[in-house]
């Protein structure tokens, strides 16, 4: 232990001690109070320094989905506030409200760092585990605050500065915590003055954003000081019902209109918070001059003007309404396989987003016909879906191919302009596969597209907007590619709006779905022709470890539809390196050792056929859910006999 931490201890220990602020502590009575509760209340011991603890992946996933929706709302004001302060060492976290932190933006670069002092995916800062800190103390009193080196209760974390504000959702409950920290510091806490102003505003837009979602079908209303940023950036924000009573506010309109009603905000009546009537809400719509929407305060001269959003003539769905579907394209793609269908259903809400995707899986795990889909369900379907190939480009030739050029801008240039590949996907998607292989050069042309939505061809002096969708992929890396300087921070955070990871094909459990879709579908420009698998093909098929992935599994099943006959595909008409493999029961999962795997089909065909195949009465027997023995059956490739001869199974 070093001799400033030794010194801080003591700090800590005689202030919760004697209840009095010592010589040389912050004087922050935020600070104060919370290291009194640490000790106290929490009883963290000041004197045992622990590592930050982060949350091992599937704990962090689980945080994550709860409020998915959110997510993707603030990663675009999580970007815009790193573009101000990682220049300056910092990064920005976004935790929820339990402090654990669900997304951050940082310098790959000091990833070691980074994850050692819990400035990180996944790190949790709540108060009771963390101590004071800038996330946890922002919780427990609901502040924007900077706890700066030795504020922090422990004394593993005084060389950082950590400044945050919190992001409440619309019925002022506290959703989220944004935090800008860096490693170190200047010495003063007042350096931090700046970053706290901005940690606000961001943290004003992103529940703004949100507001506005969550309350799209209801009527808004927009007030604020002064008329002129009312429509761009309202100071508050209320939702009403039809009957004129709150349902939603942000956190300033609490803050502003809760000693009017001497209550909660929600449910109040318009009449109660404004000198108005809501029959006059007619003369504060979009039509009206800005000066002319002037409205005081119910109980005081307070002066606001008001913009008023009506609901959407359509009737508002019931709030037991079915969830929308997952887009045909999309939910194409999946015969049920559980990882494979939550990659799904988020991708579903990011068909019409502006923000960039990120594919990763292993090479032919599908990324390609991935993003096709997702073209497919959105507004774009209409337009062009341009594939790139960055590891395919020859570098010589890539930018002209990308960006276009003009006639004679170099050596072998054309006597007529040409459009880059940049511009033929203008108002559709732009789908950069294996952009882990991108030169470094070019990696920093195509973030200038990205950044300005204009491409410059090469020899011209003006840029030409364009208006595309980016979906990358890549097998690659690419948070290791930057740390070792073969990939630019700044554009993989670009790319990565959200990040979809598509599983290899042995470890999904449709795979035997997906062989009967491929035997069904005919070559280009041939009829039909239903397909059979004899049971040792499929055994051999579902045994196999696909390490091509779907590129592999397509390959094989064309190769045997050349080469069966009498429409079933027999173990000869497989590839040679599967025709000869050891062959494993078509019970078997592929990915797991095959003595085990035939051990488990044995034991479930023997509960089968000593219940007289009645699933239910196996499944009690096993310890399993119905559904659960069924899809092991559907895995294995395992048929009730009552359903071959047409019946059902109990």
């Amino acid at each position: 232990m070093q001799v400033h931490q030794r010194e801080h201890i003591d700090r800590v220990v005689q202030t919760v001690a004697s209840g009095i602020v010592q010589p040389g502590a912050a004087g922050d009575n935020l600070i104060h109070d919370s290291w009194r509760r640490c000790a106290r209340d929490y009883r963290l011991d000041p004197t045992r320094m622990q590592d930050a603890i982060i949350l091992p992946s599937h704990r962090l996933r689980e945080h994550q989905d709860r409020m998915d929706e959110f997510l993707q709302i603030a990663r675009s004001g999580m970007q815009a506030l790193y573009q101000h302060v990682a220049g300056l060492g910092y990064v920005v976290l976004l935790t929820d409200a339990r402090g654990v932190t669900v997304d951050f933006l940082g310098d790959l670069n000091s990833d070691h760092s980074l994850r050692r002092a819990g400035l990180y995916l996944g790190s949790d800062w709540s108060e009771q585990l963390a101590g004071t800190c800038g996330v946890g103390t922002c919780i427990s009193t609901g502040q924007a605050l900077t706890v700066h080196q030795g504020d922090h209760f422990d004394a593993t974390h005084i060389p950082l500065t950590c400044t945050t504000a919190p992001v409440f959702d619309g019925r002022g409950q506290l959703n989220a915590v944004l935090d800008i920290s860096a490693l170190r510091s200047p010495q003063s806490k007042e350096s931090q003055h700046m970053a706290l102003q901005m940690v606000q505003i961001y943290a004003h837009h992103i529940e703004n954003a949100s507001f506005l979602r969550q309350f799209r079908h209801d009527w808004v209303l927009r007030l604020s000081p002064s008329p002129q940023f009312l429509e761009v950036n309202p100071d508050y924000l209320l939702a009403l019902d039809a009957a004129g009573r709150v349902i939603g506010h942000n956190r300033r309109a609490q803050l502003l209109l809760q000693d009017c009603v001497a209550g909660p905000l929600i449910g109040a009546a318009f009449e109660r918070l404004f000198h108005a009537r809501l029959g006059d809400l007619g003369r504060f719509l979009h039509g009206c001059p800005a000066d002319r929407r002037a409205i005081t305060l119910a109980g005081s001269s307070q002066l606001l003007f008001l913009l008023a959003s009506p609901a959407p003539a359509a009737a508002r769905p019931a709030p037991s309404a079915a969830v929308e579907p997952v887009p045909a394209p999309l939910a194409a793609l999946c015969g049920g396989d559980p990882a494979l269908s939550r990659q799904i259903a988020r991708a579903a809400r990011f068909v019409n987003s502006p923000i960039g995707l990120l594919l990763t899986g292993e090479t032919g795990s599908g990324k390609e016909f991935f993003a096709k889909a997702l073209h497919a369900s959105g507004e774009r379907r209409g337009r062009p879906f341009v594939a790139v190939n960055c590891a395919a480009i020859p570098e010589a030739l890539a930018e002209s191919e990308l960006f276009g050029y003009l006639p004679g801008s170099f050596s072998g240039a054309g006597s007529r302009a040409k459009r880059g590949l940049v511009q033929e996907a203008d108002g559709g998607t732009l789908f950069l596969d294996e952009i882990g292989d991108m030169t470094l050069a070019l990696q920093a042309r195509l973030l200038r597209v990205l950044a300005e939505r204009e491409v410059l061809p090469v020899g011209a002096t003006r840029p030409v907007p364009v208006n595309i969708r980016v979906i990358a992929a890549t097998h690659c890396d690419l948070e290791a590619l930057v740390r070792e300087g073969r990939f630019r921070a700044d554009l993989y955070y670009r790319l990565n709006g959200a990040h979809l990871v598509l599983p290899p094909l042995r470890e999904r459990t449709d795979l035997g779905w997906l062989i009967a879709r491929m035997l069904a579908k005919p070559r280009d420009g041939e009829e039909v022709v239903a397909l059979a698998l004899s049971p040792e093909a499929r055994a051999r098929l579902l045994a196999h470890r696909w390490p091509g992935n779907l590129r592999e599994l397509h390959n094989v099943i064309e190769y045997a539809r050349s080469l069966c006959s009498q429409g079933v595909v027999e173990l000869d008409d497989l590839p040679d390196h599967l025709a000869a493999a050891p062959c494993l029961p078509a019970s078997a999962d592929p990915a797991a050792p095959a003595p085990a795997l035939a051990s488990e089909a044995a034991q479930l065909l023997q509960h089968l056929s000593a219940t007289h195949w009645n699933v239910a009465e196996a499944a009690r027997r096993m310890g399993l859910s119905r559904m659960t023995l069924y899809r092991r059956m559907q895995r294995w490739g395992i048929a009730s006999p009552n359903q071959r001869d047409g019946g059902t199974a109990g």
